[in-house]
């Protein structure tokens, strides 16, 4: 194929007279086409087509297609590949071809047949439908850095969300969101999407399978819902942004929240306030023009609020104890010990009635899997945290063994503060008697209350005790102090001299955990001895490393220069 340019040239010279063989000589292309172009009528472009050539793989394509068709009904992680088909073909069939043609053979049929890529419909969503999902976030309840829940409500008609944060996503704080979304907008949207992971319910099959909270609250507002196919976040994908938009916008920095119920309130004002004036990204128009027939679209609120609540009777133990969800222990008052009692429990608060009716308690709602108990002091952390002042009368004060209590009561506020805040965050995974022991045996190992080390004891706590085939050497000199018997008094160490006795060990490249075992059971005397050892041997190292460079120098002022050696 030649230029459409040298193509112009052959028709216009032959109609000023030039000769065919003239032609193909000046302008460098062959007779035939010359002819070529010059009996060409039609110039106008052609749409590009593969030139479609016959595959030795052809005779075998029925048979690769029902290959394919058998692993649609299997598992998908036990399907033929590539390379299996090649194996079959060769084995059953006498296939010829290279394993290379074979498989860029099944790629084209399987790219024909739709099934190597996921496709997907543009779908089309009306005034008052909306998409329901969850995203996370940290926030800074009372001090403590959580990472809560947030639910959003996005209407992918005019692209507007609205937020609700929670602790959860149970169907109790799902429910408790979409009331208080409806309270605010003043209407109930007509149909509602939910991911297949949240607390309300799951699509199995055909079917949908809700909680009774859930199915309770749909009849209750007169909403129509559907749930999302397993791991097929793109049928819902207006809310899967609006939740990256609101953590983005909203949750950046890391917001300081004191009371959920609070600021839930003046969340959705927030959200309403984010930019709307812009164009919509498929209809073109302005996003809060979309939103008005949004809110035409919604339903009536009903005559009475739903009240989201779900009731259960335990029973409690002989303390007036009971439990829910498993691992949060809850008390009563001690008359309802052994006693079946109505428990109300809603996203944020667990309210105890004795068997007439009568509120007897009420306590916050707990979430997470580390076991907690109302209880324990551990539920004044939070707020002990920020008020110090109160240590003195807290329960958490009282509940310490007499060694940890007179450590804490010996710091100034800001130290007390800080440990304080190191036993508030590993009481939120280890829970509350566990940190405790781990810190009490920082403070007998170490002398001290740190992050690192009560992690660490906690840790081994749990994993149980470590026995070691070799006893430990301290620089390779085995230390004779450890296994004297009659040295056990360590309370008589001052955190001053476990940290000089540290720092001296690192000197030597001693590892923490060598450390750590010396200072379980070292006195003072123990470690002056010690220390008197680290220092000798840090001036016999010193004194060596000064003897070599004193002998490294003189040998080479000594040498001659290759220059002045003469050769033998």
């Amino acid at each position: 194929m030649i230029s459409m340019s040298k193509a112009q040239s052959i028709r216009e010279m032959r109609r000023e007279g030039e000769t065919i063989t003239a032609i193909s000589q000046k302008l460098g292309v062959s007779r035939d086409t010359v002819y070529k172009y010059l009996g060409k009528d039609d110039f106008s472009p052609e749409p590009p087509a593969s030139a479609g050539r016959a595959s030795v793989m052809d005779q075998y394509r029925r048979i690769i297609e029902g290959y394919l068709e058998e692993d649609s009904r299997n598992w998908r992680k036990q399907r033929h590949t590539g390379r299996k088909i090649y194996e079959r073909l060769r084995d059953e069939h006498g296939c010829e071809a290279s394993e290379s043609t074979v498989r860029h053979y099944v790629t084209k049929v399987r790219r024909e047949r739709g099934g190597q890529k996921s496709q997907f419909l543009t779908l089309v969503w009306h005034p008052g439908e909306a998409q329901v999902d969850f995203g996370e976030a940290d926030f800074y309840v009372m001090g403590a850095r959580p990472r809560l829940y947030f639910m959003a409500v996005s209407f992918p008609y005019s692209n507007v969300g609205l937020a609700q944060l929670f602790p959860g996503q149970n169907a109790e704080c799902v429910c408790q969101g979409l009331k208080n979304v409806f309270e605010y907008l003043g209407g109930v949207p007509l149909r509602l999407v939910f991911d297949n992971a949240t607390g309300v319910g799951r699509k199995v099959s055909d079917t949908f399978r809700t909680t009774d909270m859930f199915g309770a609250f749909a009849a209750h507002y007169g909403f129509s819902f559907s749930f999302c196919n397993p791991n097929s976040g793109h049928e819902k994908g207006n809310v899967e942004r609006k939740v990256c938009f609101i953590r983005n916008s909203l949750f950046v920095p890391v917001p300081v929240v004191t009371s959920v119920e609070s600021y839930n309130r003046h969340l959705p004002d927030r959200c309403m306030a984010l930019p709307k004036d812009r164009a919509h990204w498929l209809k073109g128009e302005p996003e809060d023009q979309l939103f008005v027939e949004d809110q035409f679209a919604l339903s009536g609120l009903p005559a009475k609020p739903f009240e989201v609540v779900e009731y259960v009777e335990p029973k409690t133990d002989k303390q007036g104890r009971f439990r829910l969800d498993g691992v949060h222990t809850y008390s009563t008052a001690p008359s309802l010990a052994s006693a079946r009692i109505v428990v109300g429990a809603t996203a944020h608060k667990v309210k105890v009635y004795d068997a007439a009716g009568a509120l007897v308690c009420e306590h916050a709602r707990a979430y997470g899997d580390a076991p907690t108990d109302s209880e324990e002091p551990a539920s004044q952390l939070a707020l002990l945290c920020t008020r110090p002042n109160a240590w003195a009368n807290s329960q958490v004060r009282a509940s310490l063994p007499e060694a940890l209590r007179a450590h804490m009561d010996s710091l100034s506020k800001s130290e007390l503060r800080a440990e304080l805040r190191v036993m508030r965050n590993q009481a939120a995974s280890s829970g509350y008697g566990a940190t405790v022991d781990a810190m009490s045996a920082s403070l007998a190992g170490t002398g001290r209350v740190d992050e690192a080390g009560v992690a660490l004891a906690a840790a081994r706590a749990a994993s149980g005790t470590v026995t070691y085939e070799d006893r430990v050497d301290l620089g390779g000199v085995r230390c004779r102090i450890l296994e004297h018997r009659g040295w056990r008094d360590v309370a008589v160490r001052s955190k001053e001299d476990v940290q000089a006795f540290r720092d001296a060990a690192r000197c030597l490249f001693f590892s923490n955990a060598t450390v750590d075992e010396f200072l379980a059971t070292a006195t003072a005397a123990q470690m002056r001895a010690v220390l008197e050892f680290i220092g000798i041997e840090s001036g016999n190292r010193a004194a060596a490393k000064h003897a070599n460079w004193c002998a490294r120098r003189s040998s080479t002022r000594s040498s001659p220069s290759p220059a002045t050696t003469s050769p033998t």
